[in-house]
């Protein structure tokens, strides 16, 4: 379980705080979708979550430990990150998810990481690609490779930020079949952040509406209402149900 409390972030001692004592709490096994304007924190939070920035106040827990106090290597057998923008190399696919390994082995790789390695790959069906250079990939290939990379750390939890945002509609709904599959298979919880309403819906347990630095709204999709995403986005939005979907559309 992660557990955030009164989060606190500024980039420095004179410029105005990005977070603002956020609370946050997400259950092993699900997958949350944390939105916002921009500039409203999402990605700050994130970096907080991933060590790479350092909160000036509140504690972000995991399991019960507080991740701030963990090692490098520690977080990230904990937690994985998949980036928007994804920057790999010229690396074969293969070589590219093991370097998710190097928490686990240091210099020099053995045959239980090579084991992982190829397990992944066949979960993730990327067996036939395993030699393509990974800059020879399509997007949506690419970031299944990325997904691939952040399983193969064997993680608790997966962080992704925006993973759709660059990508044609076919490959977004590649990309939330395969973070629904991994969470269904591997029992491991998500946050995500989106933009898009209707994926968010699709993919969401729970939800965090961020404004101001803080979580404004935070459940399950029961608080996905117009008046929230009023308040949220100063935007008019209308839902529409249709059978056993929802569907928000602009009601501008």
């Amino acid at each position: 379980m992660l557990e955030i409390k009164g989060l606190q972030f500024r980039y420095s001692r004179l410029s105005p705080p990005v977070l603002s004592g956020l609370d946050l709490a997400l259950e092993d096994g699900e997958i949350g979708v944390v939105l916002g304007k921009n500039g409203s924190g999402k990605t700050t939070l994130f970096r907080c979550i991933l060590g790479i920035g350092r909160p000036q106040g509140g504690t972000i827990c995991f399991d019960g430990k507080d991740l701030q106090r963990m090692s490098r290597t520690e977080r990230a057998r904990c937690i994985a990150y998949v980036p928007q923008n994804i920057q790999f190399g010229a690396l074969s696919v293969y070589d590219t998810v093991m370097t998710g390994r190097i928490a686990y082995f240091g210099y020099k790789s053995g045959r239980e990481d090579d084991a992982v390695v190829r397990r992944i790959l066949k979960e993730m069906q990327l067996e036939n690609f395993a030699d393509r250079n990974v800059e020879e990939l399509s997007g949506g290939e690419r970031q299944k490779v990325a997904i691939a990379r952040a399983l193969a750390q064997e993680p608790h939890m997966l962080v992704f930020d925006e993973p759709t945002g660059n990508l044609d509609i076919a490959n977004e709904q590649l990309i939330l079949r395969e973070i629904r599959r991994t969470v269904s298979q591997k029992k491991i919880s998500v946050l995500i952040s989106l933009h898009d309403f209707n994926q968010a819906l699709e993919l969401g347990d729970r939800f965090f509406f961020m404004k101001d630095g803080k979580v404004l709204y935070a459940g399950n999709r029961t608080i996905v209402t117009e008046e929230v995403i009023r308040n949220v986005f100063d935007a008019q939005v209308r839902m529409i149900e249709t059978g056993d979907r929802t569907f928000i559309v602009n009601g501008g």
